[in-house]
């Protein structure tokens, strides 16, 4: 009978077996084990590397192979220092939006009502609403099935009774009918361009109607940003994702909506967040 491999040996062989996939070949391959285990990659690493690998690894390693986003296989994504669960429903949140929440903290940290334009998984609404302990808010999703995994991940970090999900669809007349006014409005929406190359990763595992919009990647930015005025207070702020080339196309088109743009980077030092503020209440952030 052949010998079981240790976890440590599992690891190294899926490692290279992954480099042709994965640029965190090594990374993925100590998420899936872990997974495989049903213990986290810390007590993995510290306890269990000797141990024989379980024979369930293999087959999480083919799917990675495969192209199979990590977070799809593991079922959740850590954003922001939490779990959030994923499907292939919604996009898999990412470190780079992380910088898209603390600009929004930085820009509007006493906000007490916040509304999420495409919530998706609920990754940014729901991390908000756990940074800012008096604030509620609602978000909406064009999909109803995006919307049972944000409802999901509001349930498991306690913060259904704050956050209000509900469809909506800014491609329908009416859509930000009844919604009120915000302190703060956040969002992520589509804004990759059409014919835009992607991983395999990304172009078959994740939903497209998050991705693209348009030749340009600014047909959502087109809808979204005019009508942002009659959905924040007086005073309020807007904080939008972006690519990391579109700064200067969305601050235009903020521009022609009264607002004023300022950029924001990732942690790669690449544009991500721009920070709408209305022209009248500019002056006193400067």
């Amino acid at each position: 009978m052949k010998r079981r491999g240790s976890v440590s040996e599992a690891i190294r062989e899926a490692a290279q077996r992954l480099a042709a996939t994965s640029d965190t070949a090594r990374l993925d391959a100590e998420l899936l084990m872990a997974h495989a285990l049903g213990v986290s990659r810390s007590d993995m690493l510290l306890r269990c590397m000797a141990d024989p690998a379980p024979a369930a690894f293999a087959a999480l390693v083919e799917r990675r192979a495969g192209h199979e986003p990590v977070a799809h296989i593991l079922g959740s994504q850590e954003f922001f220092g939490r779990p959030f669960a994923v499907t292939p429903n919604v996009l898999i949140p990412r470190g780079d939006s992380e910088s898209v929440v603390e600009a929004a903290l930085a820009a509007a940290p006493g906000a007490r009502r916040v509304l999420d334009l495409g919530t998706g998984s609920g990754a940014l609404l729901l991390t908000l609403l756990a940074e800012l302990p008096e604030a509620s808010g609602v978000g909406i999703d064009a999909s109803a099935p995006a919307l049972q995994v944000a409802q999901a991940n509001a349930e498991a970090l306690g913060l259904a009774g704050r956050a209000d999900l509900r469809p909506g669809d800014w491609t329908m007349p009416g859509w930000a009918d009844g919604l009120g006014r915000f302190d703060l409005v956040i969002a992520n929406p589509p804004y990759v361009e059409d014919d835009a190359e992607l991983s395999p990763d990304v172009r078959d595992h994740e939903p497209a109607g998050a991705l693209f919009a348009g030749p340009e990647g600014l047909d959502d930015y087109r809808v979204l940003v005019p009508r942002l005025p009659a959905l924040l207070v007086p005073g309020g702020v807007a904080v939008l994702e972006i690519g990391h080339r579109q700064a200067r196309a969305v601050s235009e088109i903020a521009a022609q909506a009264s607002f004023v743009a300022s950029v924001h980077p990732d942690l790669a030092g690449r544009d991500r967040a721009l920070v709408l503020r209305q022209k009248a209440w500019q002056s006193q952030f400067e």
